[in-house]
């Protein structure tokens, strides 16, 4: 495997069950790419993939999303978000369902996670190896976890941060920018879905308040900019940069989604796509 080559997880909540089929094909196919950069959904699924636990995203994202303390929808009404943070981000791999953190120490493979400054509303790139602690890794992917109305603001080095997704949703030119001429992209919604407006600006503006300017004005472009990422997804994939791996028929799932049935149907079919693509994505690579 050339060292220049990269892998680039998108977002979308619990539409992340179908990264991680793609990503429990890549562990039984030892397929280790040595630059990976995820955003929110995207870097919660490939934790498991550079520590290496068979299985664990699955158990993560799909049996414990049935748990009443994974989605609360009184979380909206009460500040705390849709997602119970403390639960997703503590509880469960500290407790629940254990992530290996000696594995993810010892990893060769470079993690970056991504983040939205809230003053700024410009993205921050988080190197999720240059964490002090484990406590502070798990802040890192909660930061690039945290969409206004499913979560709170997370303060991290003197910053407040929120969803990588709102500022750099595909983040492919960061990892070109770092060196990587091959390029494994993994998206969430079918090729060819295009973002439109949001309809929540007004309720963004009361949540987040005057410290959050940046990222408030970043979700007001957030489907200009997430829409003109796919079209330079588009150039990429025409001049050999980028490979892209998205969903083969569209399931419905919602961000929320708490619905079993479809969320194992969704990770069968990231697991399915990747293994069908499996021969062409080794080619790409080795080109």
């Amino acid at each position: 495997m050339k060292k220049e080559s990269s892998l680039i997880l998108e977002g979308g909540g619990m539409r992340g069950a179908y990264t991680a089929g793609v990503m429990q094909f890549f562990l039984e196919k030892e397929l280790e790419l040595p630059y990976v950069i995820g955003v929110s959904a995207g870097i919660c699924q490939a934790m498991s993939y550079v520590s290496k636990q068979h299985g664990r995203n699955k158990q993560v994202t799909i049996e414990m999303a049935v748990d009443p303390r994974y989605i609360r929808y009184k979380g909206i009404l009460d500040g705390t978000g849709l997602f119970n943070m403390d639960f997703i981000f503590d509880q469960i791999p500290n407790e629940i369902v254990k992530y290996d953190y000696e594995a993810f120490r010892k990893s060769s493979q470079k993690l970056v996670a991504v983040a939205t400054d809230c003053k700024t509303g410009r993205p921050v790139y988080l190197d999720c190896h240059d964490s002090t602690s484990n406590d502070e890794l798990n802040m890192m992917v909660r930061a690039s976890s945290s969409l206004p109305l499913f979560a709170p603001v997370v303060k991290l080095r003197d910053m407040e941060l929120l969803d990588g997704g709102i500022s750099d949703s595909i983040p492919i030119e960061k990892a070109i920018s770092d060196g990587n001429e091959k390029n494994i992209v993994v998206l969430t919604r079918c090729y060819g879905y295009r973002k439109k407006p949001s309809r929540g600006l007004i309720l963004y503006k009361v949540l987040l308040g005057s410290g959050c300017k940046g990222a408030i004005e970043a979700l007001k472009n957030r489907y200009k900019n997430y829409n003109k990422a796919l079209d330079d997804l588009d150039k990429y994939r025409n001049d050999g940069l980028a490979y892209v791996i998205a969903p083969s028929r569209d399931l419905n799932i919602k961000r929320a989604e708490k619905d079993i049935e479809k969320l194992e149907q969704l990770y069968e079919l990231g697991y399915h796509d990747a293994e069908q693509q499996y021969d062409d994505i080794i080619s790409y690579l080795e080109k």
